[in-house]
């Protein structure tokens, strides 16, 4: 098992190049092929205006949703060079509103093994990015990496994992997706954080997953942590870092009412904090 059809989704031009190289290396490692979408955001969202002034708007937002399209590809363009003749990849660029990107997402992440993407939360990050984390994973279906704000070797992560694990199917569907990281580490963590008493693993909490991946050639153990911070997040962030983590794989978690799912809050704030990668499924 591999991954080889890669998706990355670029939004904006001054991290497309940090986001596109980390997919691009990540590529080349995995021997796979890389989709770039470029997406310039029409920001026109007019609820009501004066005669003529919702037209001038709405030409105002595409002309600079154009512009900004332009400069995504032709970074993704320069990232691309500066990879070199082993990268195999291909592009494409749209115009869309936040509302109307939901489908085009979901519809390339559908057909990917694998998609990229930069982190979505931060002071300069639009709320488009969020928008399109949610599509890719609960849309579109598909695992999801998420890179921090600072520079990565997409080629080189993945050595030492920790697998946060709660018994859960979001865990277990992440987890699957993440199998060619996990049999390709030199360590792997499966993570358990305060175990209920009474579940079904209680004398042997991740016993059952951990015989799993060993079957798989992945080389696991188990550490279960007690809670000792309010957020389980936090401890699972913490123990990445005692153990020299260089990625975290977890389910993905969501709640909605009016669409398929929105970001959970341990989700979300395990993205706001994220230090190293993150690989997630729903």
């Amino acid at each position: 098992m591999a991954y080889k059809s890669i998706q990355t989704i670029c939004t904006d031009p001054a991290r497309t190049a940090q986001t596109f190289g980390a997919a691009a290396s990540l590529a080349i490692a995995q021997d796979a092929h890389l989709d770039a979408l470029a997406i310039g955001i029409d920001r026109s969202q007019i609820s009501y205006s004066y005669v003529g002034a919702s037209v001038a708007v709405m030409q105002l937002s595409q002309e600079n949703a154009t512009t900004d399209v332009k400069a995504v590809e032709a970074a993704i363009r320069t990232a691309a060079g500066a990879a070199g003749p082993a990268l195999r990849w291909s592009s494409e660029t749209a115009i869309a509103m936040i509302g109307g990107m939901t489908e085009l997402v979901a519809l390339r992440a559908r057909f990917a093994d694998l998609v990229i993407l930069g982190k979505p939360y931060g002071t300069k990050h639009g709320e488009e990015e969020e928008a399109i984390v949610e599509s890719a994973m609960f849309e579109g279906q598909a695992p999801v990496l998420i890179l921090p704000d600072t520079t990565v070797d997409a080629s080189s992560i993945g050595k030492r994992i920790v697998v946060a694990w709660n018994q859960s199917r979001e865990g277990l569907t992440a987890i699957r997706h993440a199998l060619p990281f996990l049999q390709k580490a030199e360590k792997v963590f499966i993570t358990i954080i305060d175990p209920p008493q009474h579940g079904p693993e209680r004398s042997d909490p991740g016993g059952a997953l951990c015989t799993m991946l060993v079957r798989h050639g992945v080389k696991a153990e188990v550490s279960v942590l007690a809670r000792t911070m309010p957020r389980i997040s936090d401890v699972l962030a913490r123990h990445a870092r005692d153990q020299n983590a260089d990625m975290i794989v977890m389910g993905a978690y969501g709640h909605s009412r009016f669409r398929e799912a929105i970001l959970g809050g341990a989700t979300r704030h395990m993205l706001e904090t994220a230090e190293v990668p993150i690989f997630m499924a729903h």
